[in-house]
């Protein structure tokens, strides 16, 4: 085993979210390690596990048993796939952390690449996959959720880039700082405007198990993303309001016109008043989000997930 690093503070972190992974949980800690030893860092894992309803937490515990390297932080519940990943990131120690999923998604042997360019200075590097085969409707929200980003976006997402990558010290303390309740990892990444590098990967094949995600599942990380990522969007109505009341005053400008040549008015009044409603409806609804997005920015704070309990996370590796 390799030596921590000064003060027992090892030089990567390789943070593992996981929930029902007992058939990935020994095959991607064994890869983790065969990929980083021969590198000569001192590195710890830590898997956080989503509250598993399988044997994936006994079969970490007897892991973290044989290898002291190997933490182990149990969730009370599942805390969903944003708040859980980020709060193992968050009790990572490593003067950098990587972040990678137990299913073999993320190739493995992409970690001494990260590595040797953090070693050069870099603060973020992420792994990039190709463009997956999808079918018709999952292609569609995919391509959907990566135009309302960059249109509404307060910062640039990089597409099929899903987090898994290494993030310096510093990185991990800035997004830490803003205390977001429901934190867009990948989004923060790009928010703290730290160096950024990418390398591109072809994603392998699912080598066991299967993905614990689903057509509604991804729907509802998409949407938190963007919610989390953008606060533009609580101004959208304000917008559509705005819009309305030029659309209000070409109604009454037309009008003006019909009865200038005396022609029928009223459908052109009709809709003006129609229009004017909805405008004002919809400039409220922007006001009052805009309000909504202030008081987000003035409570933002409270845990991530509630630990039911950890191994070896308070003991220094050998």
């Amino acid at each position: 085993m390799t030596a921590l690093s000064v003060a027992g503070v090892p030089d990567v972190s390789v943070v593992i979210p996981c929930y029902n992974e007992e058939m990935n949980a020994g095959p991607i800690a064994k890869a983790v390690i065969e990929q980083l030893e021969p590198l000569g860092i001192s590195f710890d894992i830590i898997f956080i596990d989503n509250a598993s309803t399988d044997r994936t937490v006994a079969i970490i515990k007897t892991m973290c048993t044989a290898d002291p390297r190997i933490r182990l932080i149990a969730n009370t519940r599942n805390f969903g796939q944003m708040r859980s990943p980020t709060h193992g990131i968050y009790r990572a120690t490593g003067r950098a952390v990587i972040g990678m999923c137990a299913d073999f998604q993320d190739s493995p042997d992409l970690l001494p690449h990260f590595v040797a360019r953090w070693q050069a200075g870099v603060d973020i590097v992420l792994g990039v996959r190709e463009a997956e085969k999808s079918g018709l409707i999952l292609t569609a929200i995919r391509g959907l959720s990566y135009w309302l980003a960059r249109s509404f976006g307060d910062v640039q997402t990089i597409p099929n880039a899903t987090g898994f990558g290494l993030y310096s010290r510093r990185v991990v303390e800035a997004i830490k700082a803003l205390n977001e309740p429901e934190p867009f990892f990948r989004g923060l990444l790009v928010e703290t405007g730290f160096p950024l590098e990418t390398i591109n990967y072809v994603r392998p094949p699912r080598l066991r198990g299967k993905s614990k995600n689903n057509f509604f599942t991804l729907l509802d990380f998409a949407v938190a993303g963007l919610t989390a990522s953008s606060k533009r969007m609580l101004r959208l109505p304000l917008y559509l309001g705005v819009v309305g009341v030029v659309v209000t005053v070409l109604l009454l400008l037309g009008g003006l016109a019909a009865f200038l040549t005396d022609r029928p008015i009223a459908p052109w009044l009709i809709g003006a008043v129609f229009q004017a409603q909805f405008s004002l409806i919809f400039g409220f609804m922007g006001l009052m989000g805009d309000h909504i997005r202030q008081i987000s920015e003035r409570t933002r704070g409270g845990a991530l997930v509630l630990e039911r309990e950890t191994v070896n996370m308070d003991r220094e590796a050998a």
